[in-house]
């Protein structure tokens, strides 16, 4: 299956410090979960050994929201949690 990023869900990768490579990896090999209005979550976590608003963290843990359209997903919003 083929991911594609809705417009919001590129605002909200940058916004919240994540890249289009890990939201497609997250998609394509996270965990799933079931969302309201059929929609899927998707979850994995990467390390991350960085700065992110002027904390130090070693992991981000990385949400994608999809909708299946036809035989590709597409993201709908990204959330990012670090720790």
């Amino acid at each position: 299956m083929k991911v594609k990023l809705h417009p919001h869900a590129q605002a909200r990768i940058l916004e919240r410090g994540a890249t289009e490579r890990e939201v497609i990896a997250t998609v394509e090999n996270g965990e799933q979960f079931p969302v309201r209005f059929g929609k899927r979550g998707f979850r994995r976590n990467f390390p991350c050994k960085a700065q992110w608003r002027g904390k130090h963290y070693v992991s981000k843990q990385v949400e994608a929201i999809a909708v299946q359209e036809n035989d590709n997903w597409l993201v709908i919003t990204v959330m990012v949690k670090y720790f």
